[in-house]
């Protein structure tokens, strides 16, 4: 499959009939395998990084923005960030930070993530306005803190679940599921025991019922899976969106980068002549040699 496969990498928005309730299913395959491969992290890292990038995707889905969005874990724990970010054009990247030393035990612990927090951001395209939201890291899962996120902004009741892990040829592959109730007209939703409290208990079990294989599975479409959960409530899908990864680095942007800094400063990064930069997500490195940041330097601000 090509980085652009649509079966292989999308997000398949549906809505269940009979319960009034919309959801997304987040399918990623080459691009997450291409994302985890580039810094060839250990597999607990890989697994929870991948975890957050569709976790990204199916927010980012659910929204109407033209622009980034971008969900951020920092901790105190062995992994001490996580960054997934998602173009409004379906484009992904993401990165990990950690520390070696800790991992070990965290792993044994089971255990990655720490005391911190988690944050939503919303930059949008053109404007100088974002909106972000911050939860404390809660829960034995990042699924269980956006979950806790849900709750303590009294959005709408929303239930996800996300896997990543290797398949039987060792690549990666990622899956998430989200369903949330769609607000009633007038935007009123009803919390007590009526029959739309009750779609809601039994949609949430059935979604419990999918197993982590079943949610990346690469031999069962994202249609197939939503059917063999969801039949009895009428799942309707519409359109998917391909998903694709795309990192926005480029030597213009780490060119400017280094031109809002003191010469000064940079100069003392340099190594054999050399000033090196490297994209924590891509990990693409640029180089720049004395003569390039003498050009640098001497050219006027664009």
């Amino acid at each position: 499959m090509s980085l652009l496969d649509p079966a292989d990498n999308l997000v398949q928005s549906f809505q269940l009939e009979s319960s009034h309730l919309r959801g997304r299913l987040v399918r990623l395959g080459t691009a997450l395998d291409l994302i985890l491969h580039q810094h060839a992290y250990p597999d607990p890292v890989g697994q929870l990084l991948g975890e957050a990038t569709v976790i990204a995707v199916a927010l980012a889905s659910a929204l109407k923005y033209e622009g980034v969005f971008t969900l951020q874990a920092k901790s105190d724990g062995a992994v001490r960030m996580l960054v997934a970010d998602v173009t409004s054009e379906g484009g992904i990247r993401a990165y990990a930070q950690f520390d070696k030393e800790k991992l070990g035990d965290a792993v044994a612990a089971s255990v990655l993530l720490g005391k911190g927090h988690l944050a939503f951001t919303c930059s949008l395209a053109g404007k100088d306005d974002r909106y972000q939201g911050i939860v404390a890291l809660e829960g034995d899962t990042l699924a269980e803190a956006v979950q806790h996120y849900f709750r303590q902004s009294e959005q709408v009741p929303t239930g996800i679940m996300a896997a990543a892990r290797r398949d039987a040829r060792g690549r990666w592959r990622g899956g998430c599921l989200l369903l949330q109730r769609m607000p009633r007209e007038g935007g009123i939703n009803v919390e007590t025991a009526t029959p739309d409290a009750e779609d809601w208990t039994r949609a949430m079990l059935v979604m419990g019922t999918c197993t982590p294989v079943e949610l990346t599975d690469a031999a069962l479409s994202a249609e197939a899976l939503l059917f063999r959960l969801f039949h009895e409530e009428g799942v309707r899908v519409y359109e998917p969106q391909p998903l694709r990864h795309q990192c926005r680095c480029s030597a213009d942007r780490v060119t400017a980068m280094l031109r809002a800094l003191p010469r000064a400063e940079i100069e003392e990064l340099s190594e054999n002549g050399l000033v090196s930069v490297t994209c924590e997500f891509c990990n693409k490195t640029y180089h720049f040699s004395e003569q390039d940041r003498a050009a640098l330097y001497a050219r006027p601000p664009a």
